[in-house]
C-alpha cells in the first residue's frame, strides 16, 4: 500500500473528549433504576447468576478479574472456567460452604438501565435475610435448579416476595446444562410452579431456561435451547427482560401525600423545619397539611433542600418542610395531606414473619418500629400460621423460626399507619427484642381492629398530681423481685407496716394474693407469667394515678416484663428491689414445700428449677438476705424510698 493511501489517525481534542464524557454522564444520569432480588433454595445458583451479570456487563475491573480467576482455580474450578459466585459470596464462611449467608448488594449498568441486585440467602436458616433484601425490590428472580424442581424454600421465597408486594416475578430455571437443555424438564418445572403460584395469588410470571455458569439466555439467546424461540415461550434473554420490564415508578407519587418526620431541623432560632423522606404523593408550598397523631393543621411555607427551595416535592425525595404555623411536631410524627390523612390506631391485625431462633412469646412486649415511629407492642397468639407447601391455615400457639402467621397486636400508644398494600412505609414494621435489641420479626399491617376506634381515653378533671398532693406524698412503685422463698413477701410486708406508721398511704400487691382473684385464670407457663405481670403492672399504674405508694412482691422472672412495667410509670417512680437470695438458701427455707415438688417433677415450670430467672442488671435497691435480716432490710428500703421521692 502506498504511503498516500494511508489515513492519518484522528485524535480528539480535549474539548471533544469532554463533550463525550458529558454526553455519557447525561445519558447515564437519566437511566431508570431497577431494584431486584435473586432468591430460591440453597445452591440454586443465585450468586453465580449475579456474577455472570456483572461479568457480562463489564462491571469487573482487571485486578478483580485476575483475583477471580486465581480464586476459581484455588477452589477447584477446572480449565479456564470462572466461578462467578465468588464475585458475590464475600464472606469467608460463604466461600467455604458454597452458600450465601448475608444479603449481598451489587450495582451494575447496561446501555438501557441501572440495576441494584440483592443476592439473598437460600438456606432456610437465613430466610430473614431474604425478607430484608425483598423489602425494597421491584422484581424477584426466583431460581430453580433444573435437576431438583420446585422445593419448599422456592415456595417460601415466592410467597414472601408476593406478600411483601413484588408483582414482577421471573422464574429462572437454572443449570439447564446439567439436564442436557431438556425442554420436557423445563416444561414440567414451569407447570408445577404455575400451579403453586396461582394458589398464592401470583397470576403472571415470566419463565426462562438459563445457565448462569455457561451464560445460556443471560445476555444472548442460546443455541442450546432452540425450542425456547417458539411463540409459546417468552423467547427473550434475562437481561432483555430486566432492561425493558415496566416498573411503575409513579405509583407512590399518585398516592396521597405522607412524610414521616425523621428529624426536627433547628440550626438556629430563625429556622425550624421537619426533615424526612416523602413516602407518598406530592407537596407544594401553600398545601394544607395535618400533623399526626395530634391532628394539628397548618400549611406548607417552604420546601428546603441542600440545592435550594423547591416548588414541588414528590415521593422518594428527602426534603425539609417548613410550616406556616408553630405547631408541635417531632420525630415519629407524620405530616400528611389535610383532607385525606392516614389512620391512627393502637390495635391491629398483621402478618408476621418470625425471624428469631427463640419463638414468639405471646403477650411479651417488643419494640415495634414502623417508619420513624418506635413504640412498645405485644403480639397475641397467632390466629393461624401458613403452611407454604399447601397454603393451609394451621392452628398454632406461637411462631418459631421462619414461621408466617396472622396475629393481632397492640401498641402502648396510637401510631400513624396505612395498610401495607397501600403504603409500604406506613404499613411495614419490624419487631425488636427489648433486651438484646435483635430484630426478631418483620410484619405487614392489614387493618386496625374496630375496638381500637371505639375506645377513647377519657380526660379527668382531677389530676394524678392533685391526688398525690392531697395525700402529701409522691406516688411510687416498689417492685420486689426474687426467687420463691427469697423473702420478698416478708420484707414487703415489713416495709408497708413502717410506711403505715409514718402516715403514708400504701397498697401491697402480693403474687399469691392476686392469683386468687384478678389472675386466677392464669397458669405458670411463660406466656401466663408474662400476662400475670402485665396485669399487675396496669393495676400498679392505676394506683400511682391515685397517688398511692404501691408495693409489689412477685417473682417476675423475666427482665423484659419488669422493664415493661417500668415503662408504664412516670420517670423515677419505678424502684426495682432485688431480693438477692441464692437458690440453695431459698430451697432450704422452702416453707411452702414448692421446691421439693418441683424437684420431684410434681410441679412444672417452677422458677429456678425448670423455668429461668433473669436477675436484674441494675436494680435501684439490692438486698442480700444472707447478710441482712428482714427488719434491717425494711429499714434500709424505707429510708432510701423516702430520701428519693420526698
Amino acid at each position: 500500500m502506498a504511503d498516500t493511501d494511508m489515513q492519518e489517525p484522528v485524535y480528539k481534542t480535549d474539548a471533544l473528549i469532554a463533550q463525550d464524557i458529558d454526553a455519557y454522564l447525561e445519558t447515564h444520569q437519566h437511566k431508570t433504576m431497577l431494584r431486584f432480588i435473586t432468591c430460591g433454595s440453597v445452591d440454586d445458583g443465585k450468586s453465580t447468576l449475579i456474577g455472570r451479570l456483572l461479568y457480562d456487563s463489564k462491571m469487573i475491573f482487571e485486578d478483580q478479574l485476575a483475583a477471580l480467576e486465581a480464586d476459581s482455580k484455588r477452589v477447584g474450578t477446572q480449565g479456564q472456567d470462572i466461578d462467578f459466585a465468588l464475585l458475590v459470596d464475600g464472606l469467608a464462611a460463604e466461600r467455604e460452604q458454597g452458600i450465601t449467608i448475608d444479603v449481598a448488594y451489587r450495582f451494575f449498568s447496561t446501555e438501557k438501565r441501572k440495576f441494584i441486585v440483592a443476592d439473598t440467602p437460600g438456606h432456610e436458616q437465613y430466610t430473614r435475610n431474604m425478607v430484608t433484601g425483598a423489602s425494597t425490590a421491584d422484581l424477584a428472580v426466583i431460581l430453580i435448579d433444573a435437576r431438583k424442581g420446585v422445593l419448599t424454600q422456592t415456595k417460601r421465597h415466592s410467597y414472601l416476595a408476593h406478600l411483601i408486594g413484588i408483582r414482577n416475578i421471573v422464574l429462572a430455571v437454572n443449570k439447564m446444562d446439567l439436564v442436557d437443555y431438556s425442554q420436557a424438564a423445563f416444561d414440567k418445572i414451569v407447570a408445577d410452579y404455575r400451579e403453586f403460584a396461582h394458589s398464592i395469588g401470583i397470576e403472571n410470571f415470566v419463565a426462562m431456561p438459563i445457565s448462569g455458569f455457561r451464560g445460556d439466555n443471560i445476555t444472548a439467546l442460546s443455541d442450546n435451547t432452540p425450542w425456547y424461540r417458539a411463540p409459546e415461550y417468552f423467547g427473550r434473554t434475562l437481561v432483555d427482560h430486566l432492561e425493558t420490564v415496566e416498573v411503575d415508578a409513579t405509583r407512590d407519587i399518585a398516592k396521597p401525600f405522607r412524610m414521616p418526620v425523621q428529624w426536627v431541623n433547628r440550626p438556629n432560632l430563625d429556622f425550624r423545619g421537619f426533615s424526612g423522606l416523602i413516602a407518598g404523593g406530592r407537596v407544594k408550598p401553600g398545601d394544607p397539611v395535618r400533623v399526626l397523631p395530634s391532628g394539628r393543621t397548618s400549611t406548607i411555607r417552604r420546601i428546603v433542600t441542600m440545592d435550594g427551595d423547591l416548588e414541588e416535592a414528590v415521593a422518594g425525595q428527602s426534603v425539609t418542610l417548613c410550616l406556616a404555623d408553630e405547631i408541635d411536631c417531632s420525630r415519629g410524627n407524620v405530616i400528611a395531606v389535610s383532607g385525606n390523612p392516614p389512620q391512627v390506631a393502637d390495635q391491629f391485625e398483621a402478618t408476621v414473619v418470625w425471624m428469631a431462633d427463640d419463638e414468639l412469646i405471646p403477650g411479651r412486649a417488643y419494640w415495634l418500629k414502623l417508619g420513624t415511629q418506635m413504640v412498645q407492642a405485644t403480639v397475641q397468639a397467632p390466629k393461624y400460621v401458613v403452611n407454604v407447601n399447601t397454603m393451609e391455615h394451621l392452628a398454632a400457639k406461637t411462631l418459631d423460626l421462619n414461621a408466617i402467621g396472622v396475629c393481632e397486636l397492640t401498641t402502648d400508644k396510637p401510631i400513624v399507619f396505612e395498610p401495607y398494600t397501600d403504603n409500604r412505609t406506613l404499613g411495614g414494621f419490624i419487631l425488636i427484642d427489648r433486651i438484646s435489641n435483635a430484630t426478631v420479626a418483620a410484619g405487614m399491617l392489614h387493618f386496625s381492629l374496630r375496638r381500637s376506634q371505639n375506645v377513647h381515653w377519657q380526660a379527668l378533671d382531677i389530676s394524678r398530681k392533685e391526688r398525690a398532693d392531697l395525700k402529701n406524698q409522691k406516688p411510687a412503685v416498689l417492685w420486689f423481685t426474687g426467687l420463691s422463698g427469697s423473702g420478698k413477701s416478708t420484707i414487703a410486708n415489713l416495709v408497708e407496716k413502717r410506711l403505715y406508721r409514718m402516715n403514708r398511704q400504701t397498697f401491697l400487691l402480693d403474687g399469691d394474693n392476686v392469683r386468687h382473684g384478678l389472675n386466677k385464670d392464669l397458669g405458670f407457663t411463660e406466656a401466663d407469667r408474662i400476662e400475670n405481670i402485665r396485669r399487675v403492672g396496669e393495676v400498679a399504674r392505676l394506683m400511682t394515678d391515685a397517688g398511692l405508694i404501691v408495693i409489689t412482691a412477685f417473682i417476675s422472672p423475666f427482665r423484659a416484663e419488669r422493664e415493661l412495667v417500668r415503662s408504664m410509670m412516670e420517670e423515677g417512680e419505678f424502684i426495682e428491689v432485688f431480693i438477692d437470695t441464692p437458690l440453695s438458701v431459698a430451697e432450704e427455707r422452702d416453707v411452702k414445700g414448692l421446691y421439693a415438688k418441683a424437684r420431684s417433677g410434681d410441679l412444672k415450670n417452677f422458677t429456678g428449677i425448670d423455668s429461668p430467672y433473669e436477675m436484674p442488671v441494675n436494680p435501684e435497691i439490692r438486698i442480700d438476705t444472707t447478710q441482712m435480716a428482714p427488719e434491717e432490710a425494711a429499714d434500709l428500703i424505707v429510708n432510701m424510698l423516702l430520701g428519693d421521692i420526698m
